[in-house]
């Protein structure tokens, strides 16, 4: 098995230090282990991706001394293997329609009776409004899907107690909070620290936690490499592996790139764009000790 490394931007604004760290850790990882690095361009929000930005992304990378092969996969090319996964779990009673916003779900979690309204990996951990609606035979395309969490995790479990191990993965780097090695988790975990999480969105016809676990696959990931603001999602990923019969990789969860007063980096933060050091220039050695490489 050939090791397989890779990055995977959304061409939705400028690359700045910490894709620039993420990036060239996954680069010198593959080539440490002569293994292959892989690039992906998550382009499934096409109302904030724009051409002008995937192009940049190629001269950054390059311009970094960056290497992959060719042809790069698009997420926005491989619609129809989400939509066949889709119906796969939409055929096994794991999916239900979400017509909740963002404020519906907001109020529902705040309400008196909720207490103060917890947080996974997506933000609010969805109160559980639309759950149990009823399903048309045919899977709808126009509204949000959601993974019933308790139901795929009985589904792996055979088993309705909390407790009962839903699975694990390997851990490489280290979580937040320093996790590392061999990181299990229950069905109890699921259901209180992750919740019903979106699959497919109205506007993309697929989901982030969907399409990443399909691409890696396809590609033949055998490590990701990602900053520690991805750690929870983990296991997300791991339960729908397991749902669609795909393998799991190994995890690295690196440190995150952060400014001056501790706030990790974004899109947003021009300063911090690589295009900018380059236009002042610096050389792809400087970036590198920038972020401590």
């Amino acid at each position: 098995m050939i090791f397989k490394t890779r990055f995977a931007p959304s061409p939705t604004g400028p690359l700045h230090l910490g894709h620039a760290y993420s990036a060239m850790l996954a680069h010198d990882l593959a080539g440490s282990e002569d293994g292959q690095f892989l690039l992906r361009i998550e382009d499934i929000d096409q109302s904030r991706s724009r051409p002008h930005w995937e192009e940049q992304i190629y001269d950054d990378l390059r311009w970094l001394e960056l290497c992959w092969p060719e042809p790069i996969m698009r997420q926005s090319d491989r619609l129809a293997v989400y939509d066949r996964a889709l119906d796969d779990l939409w055929s096994r009673g794991l999916l239900y329609p979400c017509t909740c916003n963002r404020k519906d779900i907001a109020a529902a979690a705040s309400a008196p009776q909720e207490g103060v309204p917890l947080h996974g990996p997506d933000g609010i951990i969805y109160p559980g409004t639309c759950h149990g609606k009823r399903r048309d035979t045919q899977r709808p395309t126009d509204i949000p899907l959601r993974l019933d969490m308790a139901a795929a995790g009985r589904v792996l479990t055979g088993s309705a107690q909390p407790g009962a191990k839903v699975g694990a993965f390997h851990e490489s780097g280290a979580g937040p909070n320093g996790e590392t090695g061999t990181i299990p988790f229950s069905l109890g975990d699921l259901t209180d620290t992750i919740g019903d999480v979106i699959l497919s969105r109205r506007d993309m016809g697929t989901s982030y936690h969907l399409s990443v676990v399909l691409d890696d696959a396809a590609q033949g990931i055998t490590h990701v490499v990602r900053g520690q603001d991805l750690f929870e999602s983990t296991r997300i990923h791991v339960v729908l592996q397991a749902l669609l019969g795909l393998p799991t990789p190994q995890y690295l969860h690196h440190r995150l790139i952060r400014d001056d007063v501790g706030k990790r980096l974004a899109k947003r933060d021009d300063a911090r764009a690589i295009s900018k050091y380059r236009a002042e220039g610096a050389s792809p050695a400087d970036i590198r000790a920038m972020v401590g490489l």
